[in-house]
């Protein structure tokens, strides 16, 4: 029984899937929380999806396809920034746009390269076929984005809550804006061999959002949602061996159920306060 259950661990693909989808899952919970907090949630969907064109076009020319993915995402970001700066439409709706136009972009060169080179792995990930390159370039990317976010992280917060207050202590909004979209670029790129363009929203969302339901403080929010992307990750990828599929939406299914556990929990706690105030038991 013991044996069955320690199966995945005994194939080194299983081990590298494991070992990767932790290291993703630490920075993209950290930031997350920021997204969540600063309403930054359909940025991270433009830029994760903004990133196709820049893989492709990086694939035409022979440059390493992590530099097209950053380039075309902080285009993607400073592109959305310029547009909702210099016009009255709405910041969503400016993202809704710019993102759908970089994805359509690059569906329609993707669909005209003739390559030996699977990119639909860019598109759904490949967790299982990740090799020795592929985790140094995701190690590297998670510790620098993680150590970012920590040293950051009350700049950030406040920039979050209240741009303007920010501004008035003298802190360089400029810089934390742009310097966030960065941070959001680079782990869209280390998300993209693990779960791919369309799944990297999950990660970006997900476990902030779980933290959000179920904690009051800012601190006690960082924390559950790496414990939650951590576990969400480790039992993806676990599950996914024994019910034969993809890691990645299994990983997004398991975040999903996470969040409506929190989300039903946070209803029957203001439930119970209110019936508590009727009867005068709170």
């Amino acid at each position: 029984m013991m044996d069955e259950l320690l199966l995945p661990f005994q194939f080194q693909f299983m081990r590298d899937a494991f070992l990767i989808t932790v290291m993703l899952a630490v920075p993209a919970a950290l930031l997350s929380c920021f997204l969540v907090l600063k309403g930054w949630s359909l940025m991270g969907d433009a830029i994760s999806h903004a990133v196709l064109p820049g893989v492709v076009l990086a694939y035409v020319v022979g440059i390493p396809l992590v530099i097209g993915a950053f380039t075309a995402g902080m285009a993607c970001a400073l592109l959305t920034g310029w547009i909702d700066e210099n016009s009255r439409v709405k910041r969503d709706t400016v993202m809704g746009v710019v993102f759908s136009a970089m994805f359509g972009l690059g569906i329609v060169l993707y669909t005209k390269i003739e390559s030996d080179v699977h990119l639909d792995h860019i598109l759904f990930g490949n967790m299982l076929g990740v090799g020795p390159s592929d985790l140094w370039l995701t190690g590297v990317i998670a510790l620098g984005v993680t150590v970012l976010l920590l040293a950051f992280w009350r700049d950030l917060l406040l920039h979050a809550f209240d741009e303007q207050q920010a501004r008035a202590l003298g802190l360089n909004v400029r810089w934390l804006h742009f310097g966030l979209l960065a941070v959001i670029s680079l782990t869209v790129v280390a998300a993209l061999k693990a779960v791919g363009i369309i799944l990297a929203i999950a990660f970006l969302v997900g476990p902030g959002a779980v933290a959000f339901l179920v904690t009051r403080q800012f601190g006690q929010m960082l924390l559950t949602a790496v414990a939650v992307a951590v576990f969400s990750s480790v039992a993806g990828v676990y599950l996914s061996f024994f019910i034969d599929s993809a890691p990645a939406p299994t990983i997004v299914l398991i975040l999903s159920g996470l969040f409506v556990l929190a989300f039903l929990n946070t209803i029957r706690r203001a439930h119970r306060i209110k019936l508590g105030g009727w009867t005068g038991f709170a």
